[in-house]
This record gives structure tokens, sequence and C-alpha cells, in this order.
């Protein structure tokens, strides 16, 4: 069955973001950047059980200001009724201490300051919603796991443990689907026939040499256990990603090479986001840096260097705000120009520290605004990071928060980051809206402005993939009427429908072409049973089934298939000697040819039934004619045979026979 059939088969309800709060300014918050999720909303801690159960929910935000039971208490429960629903509690300083031992075993997986900000949010929803899925994936593995082990019960399911038990059985379900899809391929790219099966047997590796598999096997084996050892790029080629690259070498059709990299991938990214999560910056960087090593344009990678700019910006941002809320001005100053410097031009920066001590707080500003209009000049608008418009900004409104000459800059930085986005979705770039919009949050658009934009921009993807879909379809349709149904791989109907399915598996065109490429193929299925054609019957099911036709679909053609080669293994005439006889009663000679010296033979046509008896015997030619026929049939109705079987089971078998009579010398 195909990707698509299956996710037709297991149709999950959505995973929600519940959130337990009446903090107004945190819920619009939650609500801007946590946009790939449905939010729901608990106003009392008496619900919040029965809205988890309701809306499905992966990740739980916490308001302590609306929990009316101890903290901690409500984190532990709610822990042990919901394993893999991942807590994040907002809250002061005071409260974080008193979850201490929560964060400390997982229980709480972040704690999140207020007043928040949409960044930091953003980051921490973000990176619950990855520990969801490594948890929710843990406790799939364990379930499958149990499945497999030898004399296991199950124990008998309690209230708490109703949810986890639909997981695991989907988990089980996938499972059984994968193993059958990897028997299908191993099939389809094994030999045609015996003669195929003895020469792979010839070409076997002699006597304590490695097999290539053995070597595969081996290295992926060397591989798993580094990346459990935790020894993902070091020591040289004993590590994860040497050992899986030189698997993939060795085999670059197995997809599991590719898999253990992508897990090398997760652990150093997950790590790096926990660092970057912490405030550990640095070692945020350098993980990623190890991971841009692996895969340059792995999507986490630039999501994580985007938020390391980002975070370090913001420190330092922070740092420059408060030595000039103290009065240490010039302080502020070194440390946004020591900033900018590593962000940029070397020898830019460097005459602009040379002529910063003398320079009052109103020709900094002035310089900060004049970098500013450059970057808004070349584009640079909030890349690359520390040496943008919106960085030079932020620099100027740090030492200068009320000047009318810096909120100017903010309008003028907001509308062209505006215009972007505009311009994105008019052009039909969807990553490039999504990168522009959330620049815009970011910058301080107006939210109503910002709700318009995503709303262009979901109308435009909307567009975007009605007009795919028709394109999808259109080609389709043509394939099927030329009769193209699965030749050639990459531009037949099959192969379009995949598309089609890829795109949008429940999408009405979707449903559509699969029905009728299912009729067709059935069709097809049909005309080769009446040839007589059942290997290319069986492949024309093998092909519906593949594109998700179920049993119900197929039974009825199963059956004639069947029907059709009784029938006609049933009419098949085979001669005797093919058939391994048990018992024989030699004919017995005519007395009055015997006595006229007469000499002959009978042709005889008999049936071998399922338990290798002789029945239905007929004379199918005599020489001479009416001399020996009866004593011919009298001889083979005692004759008993093994019975034939096919596909494992025994069937009646025709056969024919000739006797001959003659005379002893």
């Amino acid at each position: 069955m195909s990707a698509a059939a299956s996710r037709d088969v297991v149709d999950l309800p959505p995973e929600s973001l519940v959130v337990l709060t009446h903090d107004t300014e945190l819920l619009t918050t939650l609500r801007a950047v946590a946009t790939e999720h449905e939010i729901s909303t608990v106003g009392a801690e008496a619900d919040l059980a029965t809205q988890l159960l309701e809306n499905h929910a992966g990740v739980a935000v916490l308001d302590t200001s609306a929990v009316t039971s101890p903290i901690g208490q409500l984190a532990e429960r709610l822990k042990a009724q919901f394993p893999d629903l991942v807590l994040v509690v907002a809250g002061s300083v005071h409260d974080q201490a008193a979850l201490g031992g929560q964060i400390q075993r997982g229980t709480v997986y972040r704690f999140l300051h207020k007043p928040v900000s949409e960044q930091r949010v953003r980051l921490f929803v973000n990176a619950a919603w990855r520990r969801h899925d490594v948890e929710h994936q843990e406790i799939i593995e364990a379930t499958a796991s149990n499945l497999r082990a030898p004399m296991w019960a199950p124990p008998r399911p309690t209230e708490k443990t109703i949810k986890n038990m639909k997981w695991a059985g989907i988990a089980a379900a996938a499972a059984v689907a994968l193993v059958l899809v990897t028997w299908f391929v191993t099939r389809q790219t094994s030999g045609p026939s015996e003669a195929a099966a003895d020469s792979a047997t010839a070409t076997q590796p002699a006597p304590g040499a490695v097999s290539p598999e053995a070597e595969l096997e081996s290295l992926l084996a060397r591989a798993d256990a580094a990346l459990r050892a935790g020894a993902l790029t070091a020591p040289p080629a004993e590590n994860a990603v040497d050992l899986y690259r030189q698997a993939m070498r060795l085999k670059s059709d197995d997809p599991r090479p590719g898999i253990g990299i992508e897990r090398v991938m997760d652990k150093l990214l997950t790590a790096a986001e926990k660092a970057l999560l912490e405030d550990r910056t640095d070692e945020a960087a350098r993980l990623t840096d190890i991971a841009r090593g692996i895969e340059p344009d792995h999507v986490r990678v630039a999501f994580l260097t985007t938020q390391i700019g980002k975070e370090r910006e913001r420190l330092l941002l922070a740092q420059a705000r408060s030595a000039a809320e103290k009065g240490r001005v010039d302080e502020a100053i070194r440390v946004l120009d020591r900033a900018s410097v590593t962000g940029g031009s070397t020898q830019q920066f460097a005459e602009a520290r040379n002529q910063i001590a003398q320079k009052k707080v109103e020709d900094q500003v002035t310089e900060y605004l004049r970098r500013a209009t450059d970057r808004i000049r070349s584009n640079a608008l909030v890349e690359p990071a520390q040496n943008n418009a919106r960085f030079f900004i932020e620099s100027a409104r740090a030492i200068a928060p009320n000047s009318p000459e810096v909120r100017q800059a903010q309008r003028q930085l907001a509308d062209r980051i505006v215009a972007q986005a505009r311009s994105a979705v008019s052009a039909g770039n969807a990553d490039d809206a999504d990168k522009w919009i959330q620049a815009a949050t970011d910058a301080g658009v107006s939210r109503d402005d910002v709700t318009a934009l995503t709303r262009d921009l979901q109308r435009m993807r909307i567009a975007t993939r009605a007009e795919s879909m028709a394109k999808l379809s259109q080609s389709f349709n043509q394939r099927l009427a030329q009769g193209r149904l699965v030749d050639p791989p990459n531009d037949s109907a099959k192969f379009y429908l995949t598309q089609l399915a890829q795109a949008e598996a429940t999408h009405p065109s979707t449903v559509l072409a699969r029905q009728a490429l299912g009729a067709k193929l059935l069709e097809e299925a049909r005309n080769a049973i009446g040839r007589q054609d059942f290997a290319a019957a069986r492949r024309w099911m093998g092909e519906a089934r593949d594109i998700g036709i179920d049993a119900s679909g197929t039974a009825s053609i199963e059956r004639e298939i069947t029907a059709a080669q009784a029938n006609a293994a049933r009419n098949e005439v085979v001669t005797a000697k093919l058939l391994t006889r048990t018992r024989y009663s030699p004919p017995e000679y005519p007395e009055t040819a015997r006595a006229r010296g007469a000499q002959g033979w009978v042709d005889i046509i008999f049936t071998v039934r399922t338990d290798g008896s002789v029945g239905d015997v007929t004379v199918a030619g005599a020489e001479p004619a009416g001399i020996f026929e009866q004593a011919a049939m009298a001889s083979v109705r005692k004759w008993r045979y093994q019975p034939v079987v096919r596909d494992g089971k025994p069937i009646e078998q025709r056969a024919k026979v000739r006797i001959s009579f003659a005379m002893e010398p």
C-alpha cells in the first residue's frame, strides 16, 4: 500500500496547544507565534483535564496566576495522566524556584518568565513541539518493542492509559505496513525465476569473504552503537556520521544510512536548541556549526542560525540598554560598536570606533541611523545578524528611546518590510513571505497589518495549491485516456496520482483519480483473466492494491482468477508420465483377441481426483476399434496416483495414457 493509502487509513485528529491563563497579553503573544497548531484556552484549573482530552493536546502552557492548587503538584498530576504532554509554565522568578525539582526531572519542560517576548515564546513553543514529537515516538517504539517480545500478555488498560494504547495500536499498524512494503520491494527486485535464484547463489562470495550485505550491516551496527554512545562526529572514522556515510557509499539506495544521519542531525540540533533556551549561546553556535558541516542546507540549521543571531542581538541590546539606563552611555556605545564590528565591515566600524569617544549621544544616534539607512538601501533589513537596519535602529533606540528620528526610522523600516512581504505574496513565494511576515512582527508592525499579510499569504497558498492540483489532475486524465496506466513510471496515470496524493491525499481530485485508475486496473485484470493470462491478471491486481484499492474492491476478481485457474487446470490434459502413479493394475488380454492373435492399442483419458483415485475414464482412440477398449478402461480405473497440488491445495487433473496390447513371442 502506498504512503497516500496509509494516510487514508490512519486519519489522526490534529494536536492542539492548550493554554490555562487569564493573561490577555500572554494569550495574544501565543496566538501570534504558534500558528501551526490550534490553540485552546482554559479559564479554570478544574476544566483543564477535560480540555486536554477533548482537544488532543500535545503541549500545554500553564500560567501560575491562573492556577489554584500548588503548581508543582498540578504538573506532576498532569504528567502522570498524559505522559507525552509537554508542559511549559509561565510565571515569576519565585514560581520558577518552586518548580526546581519538576524542571530538573523534565516534568516541566521549560519555564517562561513574565512579561514575555514574542521571540522567546516562539523559541520555547517550537522546542516544546519538537520535544513532544520525541516523547511520543519513544512511547510508540516502546510499545512496538513490547509487541515483538515473546510470551507477552497485555495488561488490562486503565482510563489513564486508554489514550496511549490507541497510539500504540497505530504504531503497530504502521510497523506491519512497513514490513509489507519492504517485502513487496524485495520481491520486485528479486529474480523472476528459479534460474535467476540459482544464478544469484552461484555469485555468492567464497567462504571466508565478507559479502557487501554483511559489510553494510556491520557498518550500520557500528554507526548505531556510536550514535547511542554519543560519538556523533568523533573520533575519526569511528563516529556515527563517518560510519553512516561509509554505509551510504556502499549501498546508496538503502534508506537506513540517511535515516541515521538525520538522527545525528536531530541530536545535534536538539542539543543546540536546549543550549540556546538556557542562554548558552556560544555552545548553541558551536553545535549548530557542527551540524552545518554535516548538512549545510538543513532547514533547522538555517532556523537555528537565525535564532542564535537574534539571541545575540537581544543580549547585546539588553546589555546596552542597561548601561544607558544607569547613565553609562559611553559603555553602551562601546558594546554596540563592538557588536556591529563582528557583524560587518571591520574597516568601516574601526573608523567609527576611533571617533566614538569624541561624539555625543546625539551624534552616535545619527551614526546608527545613517548605517540603518545604508542597510535599508541595500535591502539588508533584518540580515545578516548585527549588521542590518533593524539592529542599528534598535541600537539607536537603546541610547535614545524618545528620539523622534529613531521613531521615524522605525516606521520607515516597518514600511519596507511590509512592502517586501507583499511583494513576496504577489510573486507567489510563500517561504519569502513567511520570512518577511515574521520580520514585520519583530519590527513592531501593527497587528492589523500582520494579520492582513498573513491572510493574503494563506489565500495565495490556497490558490497555488488549487492550481497545482488542477494541473496534476489534467495530466492524470490525459494519461488515463491514453491507456498509460502505470508506464512509463515517471509519466503515467499512476505517477500523477502519486503526486496528487503527496500534495493532498483527501482532496476530491485525488479521491476521484484513485477511483478512476483503480477501475481501469481492475478492468485490465479481468481482460487478462479472459485471455487466461493469470500472471498478468495478478500483476494488475498488485498495481490496484498499490494505489490503495482495498480488499473489498479486489476480492471478487481474486475469486475470478482462482476459479479460472482451477477450471483451466481441470480442462488441461497432461501425459500420465508426468504424474506419480502409486498403484498399477495391468490390463487383461481379451481371450477373443488372443485366440485370433490380434494386437493393438487404446488411448485413454481420465481424471486424477484430489484423493489420488481415478475417474471419468474415456476412450480417446483405439486400433483396432472394438476389441481392447473395455480391458484398457477396466485396468485404468484400478490405478492410483499422488494428488496433484497447486498453490498449496490438491486439485483434479486430466491425464492421457496409451495402453498397448501385444502377443508375447
